[in-house]
């Protein structure tokens, strides 16, 4: 059993709590404008490696995973290559390393890891189906069914709204996002995390002699998280800051 893996390293509290060991899938089904890591897009990039192999870095990796930290993998988009996933996440539980993904939800095998997951953080891009498939290429149908999976089944989770001016990040936005968690009935369930669009990427697409459409209009400013986040809590939602 094999895994494609684009990028590793260790960083601190934003993709799960404490220090964690960050492996990139190579793979992702959607095609978000604004991606920062376009060279995990493709599923034949990358270097081929095997769980047991990640299993054992991160056995000897565990003085590093100070408060609370462990492994956390993301992409790309984990659940292109579940199967591989599902035996990685078995074998770091077997060795009491905690867990985490990020993931898009668009997959129907996700709640599949949910027994070896111990933090599951998902995005949830827009509120609106037929726009996010429009800008995205898939629509919202599956990830709407794997939080409600999610919540069922008690699985700890993270909803990440990435914000992106004039596609998810008005006022507007912010009332249609707490309606149809409401809907759901996610209330304190689950945590929710307004993060601001940014540019790292930028220059990975001139590398890649790739086009980089995002502009200017892009940008959103912290008032507008701020207020958004207002509009959030009033609802009845959890919101955080990692």
């Amino acid at each position: 059993m094999e895994l494609r893996v684009f990028q590793r390293g260790f960083n601190f509290s934003q993709d799960g709590p404490g220090n964690r060991l960050v492996y990139h899938l190579q793979g992702c089904n959607l095609r978000c404008p604004w991606c920062s890591n376009p060279e995990g897009l493709s599923i034949d990039g990358g270097w081929i490696t095997t769980p047991e192999a990640l299993a054992a870095e991160a056995v000897r990796s565990r003085l590093m995973f100070f408060e609370g930290g462990g492994v956390t993998l993301t992409g790309g988009e984990v659940t292109l290559q579940w199967e591989a996933v599902l035996h990685l996440l078995s074998l770091l539980k077997a060795e009491g390393i905690h867990t985490c993904i990020e993931t898009n939800g668009t997959s129907p095998h996700l709640p599949e890891l949910f027994p070896v997951l111990d933090l599951l953080i998902m995005d949830l891009k827009h509120h609106d189906s037929a726009r996010h498939k429009a800008v995205i290429g898939m629509g919202l149908e599956q990830t709407i069914a794997n939080i409600t999976a999610a919540l069922d089944a008690g699985q700890q989770l993270a909803l990440r709204i990435p914000l992106i001016g004039g596609f998810n990040a008005s006022a507007q936005d912010a009332k249609q996002f707490a309606a149809l968690l409401n809907r759901l009935n996610v209330g304190k369930r689950a945590t929710v995390e307004l993060l601001l669009y940014h540019e790292y990427g930028r220059s990975k697409y001139d590398k890649l002699h790739l086009p980089y459409t995002m502009g200017a209009e892009a940008r959103v400013t912290n008032e507008t998280r701020l207020q958004m986040e207002e509009i959030l809590r009033q609802s009845g939602l959890t919101v955080i800051r990692t």
